[in-house]
């Protein structure tokens, strides 16, 4: 009945009475006008569909001047809707007791011509899994929250805290308010002491729910799994233990869940990608299938890693170490010398890697010709994929591939967990192989599977909007800048075309970060629209079951459809039916995980910055933004230059120009440009780092 309320409101742009909205679906009994009724409430407490002080009923989208969105608060005590785009402003004294994060409806209108909010209803509110400090007050224990932007106090049950001290970093959720935004809490989960090493790391993995305990169930479980791979898990797989099989990771990685097998002959590359066949041990419904669906991806953040799956299969009879059997989906690939794929094999296996390599070391013999110790044998092999990697590099770009070439920083962690350096990270031909021949193996599987036309999880990355992209090419051309071609129909070639024609600028890296953050997330469905940045129609994730749920979820799919051969109307629904939950589901986590790592880089970073106040170093200007302008070190750190601390003039905020104009010196501080900063603060609590523009001469120092 929703869908057919929604129908109806739509069509009545002003607010319905019930009886109203019972006449227009042409109810004629009682319970037809109850179920009306309750599914009227859903709606609302949905927030499709608003209703008024009247008890009227129209929908949001009818409603031109309500807004709905999660209220964010910023230092100045001021709050932002982020809607369609754009920030909608709502002064502190419009915020009818909104806290960060709630969120509200709001009624625009127009303040000095300019478009501002006004809260009228906070419509949910978050006191679940709250983060924060124990202090003690009168020998009552409170909770300081990490987000000192939501304004709330909370008072803890005493029997909750009873293993707590002052310092403790704590878990919350609210049990009962106590009205004036005061409520009552429940201590669930002790993090540790804020003072202890890691803490700091677990601390901000709770805050978006990425949790390091596994359920008592499934540690009773993996009790259950062998250290060593069974004989009689090894029938109705092809024996590969007599081929070369080897594996290249980084020098510390212990899960290890792609190994590769490769020949040359006769102007045929023969490339085997082989990845640990996980789905063998997490069976479906199981408490550990269960836990990993809950967590759906490893969180990794700084130097420590909250795994999708208990270290005895991530680290040990799932992970692909060398001189062991290990059990594998295999999938091996025949490529011609334009990278032409001629044919393919998708199949269960088992292994036994000869060797694990390192990036570092591949990287000396590929790059630099250095004879490595214990790798004489490999010189060759190695030779020849790095010339298929390339000839399948080729053919991406040929077809739309778009290396956007963001750097990445690599954060240097002591043994006290703290922070002491921060650089770039380097990605060489090791690293580049590796991910041309996952995403070869990535299509084929995907292709493979879409051709039988069954129910799949892909990975898709859909169009950006155009109107982004002529933003992005107006504000190149306000730079002095112009873009040759003609941009109508927004294809990876066109995206392509652009970025190979700002290369050789000096703010080529913040341009394509810019245009990077112009296009759409990537995410898992169900429905294949394709893979825009890397120019695939077909695309999914294979190559990684220990660290992604969807891949794990693919190695499903591959068992039924192809080695069980049970494709019947039944596995077919079922599949139909769960995919797009999980699809969201993995997307959504995948998401958290992003921002955990985003907010551990910002603390680590202030944390090492913390030790250079007063330091002056070299940056470019990497966002300009109306309260002032951020910053870009050579390592990739990056603070703020408040526009309270630009003192020589006043400054406008020139948003098309993405820049800051002094009224009376017209001095401009444009994005890209070079600029000399001096650090006048640093706080790990707040994840901030502060500079002010410096003019007098350079130390030399650089970080």
């Amino acid at each position: 009945m929703k869908e057919k309320i929604i129908k109806v409101l739509k069509l009545k742009k002003d607010a319905q009475e019930i009886i109203q909205i019972n006449d227009l679906l042409n109810l004629k009994t009682s319970d037809e006008l109850k179920e009306l009724n309750e599914n009227l409430e859903k709606l609302e407490q949905e927030h499709i569909v608003f209703k008024t002080k009247k008890n009227k009923y129209m929908l949001y989208e009818n409603c031109s001047n309500l807004k709905v969105g999660q209220l964010s608060i910023n230092k100045r005590g001021n709050g932002f809707i982020f809607l369609d785009g754009q920030n909608l402003y709502i002064n502190f004294n419009n915020l009818n007791g909104a806290i960060n994060d709630d969120l509200v409806l709001a009624e625009t209108f127009f303040y000095h011509d300019e478009l501002e909010g006004k809260i009228i209803k906070i419509l949910e509110r978050n006191t679940k899994n709250l983060i924060g400090t124990i202090y003690y007050k009168k020998q009552r224990p409170y909770l300081k929250l990490d987000d000192e932007k939501k304004a709330i106090k909370i008072e803890l049950d005493l029997e909750s805290t009873k293993n707590c001290v002052e310092g403790t970093k704590v878990l919350v959720n609210t049990t009962k308010a106590l009205g004036n935004n005061k409520y009552f809490g429940k201590v669930v989960t002790i993090i540790g002491h804020i003072n202890d090493p890691g803490v700091d790391i677990k601390t901000v993995a709770y805050k978006y729910d990425i949790f390091d305990d596994f359920s008592k169930e499934t540690l009773e479980q993996i009790e259950k799994i062998p250290s060593e791979v069974l004989e009689k898990d090894l029938l109705g797989r092809r024996d590969l233990t007599n081929e070369n099989i080897f594996t290249i990771d980084g020098f510390d990685t212990k899960d290890i869940d792609d190994a590769l097998s490769f020949n040359y002959e006769k102007g045929i590359y023969t490339l085997g990608v082989h990845i640990a066949d996980v789905s063998y041990y997490v069976k479906k419904d199981s408490p550990l299938d269960k836990d990993a669906y809950e967590r759906a991806t490893s969180s990794y953040l700084a130097d420590s890693v909250i795994p999708m799956l208990p270290h005895k299969l991530s680290n040990g009879i799932c992970s692909l170490n060398p001189g062991v059997i290990r059990l594998a989906i295999s999938c091996t690939m025949k490529f011609d010398k334009n990278g032409n794929n001629t044919g393919y094999d998708i199949f269960p296996s088992y292994i036994k890697s000869t060797k694990k390599m390192t990036y570092h070391e591949v990287n000396d013999i590929l790059m630099r010709n250095i004879e490595v110790k214990g790798y004489e044998e490999y010189v060759e092999i190695l030779q020849e994929m790095n010339k298929l990697a390339k000839i399948l590099r080729n053919q991406k770009v040929k077809r739309g591939y778009i290396n956007f070439e963001i750097d990445e920083p690599k954060l240097i962690i002591d043994e006290a967990g703290k922070c002491i350096g921060v650089e770039k990270r380097i990605r060489e031909d090791g690293e580049k192989l590796i991910e041309d021949f996952m995403i070869a193996a990535n299509e084929t599987v995907a292709t493979h599977i879409s051709n039988l036309d069954l129910p799949f999880l892909y990975r898709i990355h859909g169009n950006p909007k155009q109107e982004k992209i002529e933003s992005f090419i107006s504000l190149v051309s306000l730079m002095g800048y112009k873009i040759i071609g003609k941009f109508k129909d927004i294809n990876p070639k066109s995206l392509q075309k652009i970025l190979s024609q700002l290369s050789d600028k000096p703010e080529y890296s913040i341009l394509s970060s810019l245009l990077l953050r112009s296009m759409q997330k990537a995410i898992y469905s169900p429905e294949n629209i394709g893979h825009f940045g890397l120019g695939s129609n077909c695309y999914t994730h294979f190559t990684s079951p220990i660290r992604r749920l969807p891949d794990l979820i693919v190695h499903r799919l591959l068992r039924e459809y192809l080695f069980d051969a049970s494709i019947n109307n039944e596995t077919i629904n079922k599949w139909e039916k769960g995919l797009p939950e999980i699809g969201v589901h993995s997307s959504e986590k995948e998401q958290k995980s992003v921002e955990a790592e985003r907010e551990v880089e910002d603390m680590k970073m202030a944390e090492y910055m913390e030790n250079y106040i007063g330091e002056i170093y070299s940056g470019i200007i990497s966002g300009v933004t109306n309260f002032g302008i951020f910053v870009e070190l050579e390592n990739l750190v990056e603070g703020l230059v408040h526009i309270n601390n630009l003192t020589d003039d006043y400054y406008n905020y020139i948003p098309e120009l993405m820049s800051l104009i002094g009224r009376n010196t017209k001095k401009t501080y444009r994005l890209g440009s070079k600029i000399t900063v001096k650090v006048i603060g640093a706080s790990k609590e707040a994840r901030t780092i502060d500079f002010e523009v410096y003019n007098g001469v350079k130390n030399g120092n650089k970080k």
